[in-house]
């Protein structure tokens, strides 16, 4: 098949510019930069080993520096070819190294990131300098998507809609089937249709198993009567996409029909609190009111949903105890869940992004009742 349209430019020299902004905000002049993920976002570099260092009031970026390893030398320059490159495997110590003949003064570190054997390490590196912790100043960029991250999530999620198009259209959802042969046919699937990895491990869980969250797949057989929750996403250019659909085979009971329409209108309710400005605990308090005022509050077990982006797991959460608002451009998930222990569960998942005229829905799967024969 055809190679992903990538659509936009990514700019991250933008995004080093944005970055800067917050460490005027943030009091140091420099960021030491190690989380890989943080890197790509700021960078495009996509190797296993890397430092960066972004100095506070340094717009021409002449001090702008990426370390790696002697195994990127030629990948360093291709991917981040406006930035000045060092080849040293120690590429942390070596980019505090840095700074500190630069004399820099006070460099932040991520402490979320640097465990304390790194800052250990950094600290005997650190002459003349004054190391200071700050912590998700990347992140907080990362949560607001640009055109190109927009298009990144949009491919992903198309990649996962037409696997389990595709899945469908095969017949896999069938009596006799496990749990793992389901999974492994659906990651398949999702390789050829344009993903370059599973986001995470594929959730299948078919009949009292659909009870349970995050259930692995296990050699269990689909049966007639059963519902069959499917929970998994595609990465196309190192972004995630998360969907889930629950299905119900051969004939849905009353009962599955009546829990399976209270779990698609709170996740209605969800989609619609989405707004920038709008607190995240409002987003979730809105959709487990519906779930609530049916008297299944207590089978709700988890938040409504979560940033998704470079990482699956991304800011904000949106939770009960969600803190801050939602932004224009913010990419989430809303998988409202009720889940009956013994007997089976119902989750509906869709990846948006927030929008002033509404939120932009991504995952386009059906969310209508299936019942699959």
């Amino acid at each position: 098949m055809a190679d992903h349209d990538p659509g936009p430019r990514p700019t991250y020299a933008l995004r080093r510019a944005a970055l800067r902004d917050l460490l005027v905000e943030n009091r140091v002049d420099a960021l030491l930069v190690t989380d890989l993920i943080n890197i790509r976002y700021l960078t495009g570099f996509t190797g296993s080993n890397a430092a960066l260092l972004v100095y506070a009031w340094d717009t021409t970026e002449d001090r702008t520096v990426i370390c790696t390893d002697g195994r990127y030398r030629t990948q360093v320059a291709e991917q981040s070819p406006d930035l000045r490159a060092e080849i040293n495997r120690a590429s942390a110590r070596r980019v505090v190294e840095i700074a500190g003949e630069w004399q820099t003064g006070r460099v932040g570190f991520e402490s979320h990131i640097v465990t304390v054997e790194q800052h250990r390490a950094f600290l005997a590196q650190a002459t003349g300098l004054d190391l200071v912790p700050v912590s998700g100043l990347v992140e907080q960029l990362r949560m607001v998507k640009d055109a190109f991250e927009v298009h990144q999530l949009a491919a992903a999620c198309t990649a996962a809609d037409t696997a389990l198009a595709a899945l469908l259209e095969r017949g896999g959802l069938r009596p006799g089937r496990t749990e793992r042969q389901v999974a492994r046919e659906l990651e398949w699937l999702m390789f050829e249709h344009g993903a370059e990895a599973v986001a995470f491990e594929t959730i299948v869980a078919t009949g009292v198993n659909s009870a349970v969250p995050h259930h692995r797949p296990t050699g269990a057989e689909l049966a007639t009567g059963d519902f069959v929750k499917i929970d998994f996403g595609a990465v196309v250019g190192g972004y995630h996409s998360d969907m889930t659909r629950t299905f119900v085979l051969g004939h849905a009971s009353d009962w599955q029909r009546e829990i399976y329409d209270l779990v698609l209108r709170a996740q209605r309710a969800g989609r619609e609190a989405l707004a920038p400005g709008v607190a995240t605990k409002a987003v979730d308090a809105a959709s487990r009111a519906v779930i609530e005022e049916a008297g299944y509050g207590e089978l709700f077990v988890h938040g409504l949903g979560h940033g998704v982006g470079l990482r699956i797991h991304e800011a904000p959460g949106i939770a009960k105890t969600g803190t801050g608002t939602l932004l224009d451009g913010v990419a989430v998930t809303v998988e409202p869940g009720v889940y009956f222990p013994g007997r089976g569960g119902v989750r509906i998942e869709d990846t948006l992004v927030v929008r002033k005229g509404g939120p932009e829905l991504l995952t386009h799967t059906s969310k209508d009742l299936t019942v699959v024969d």
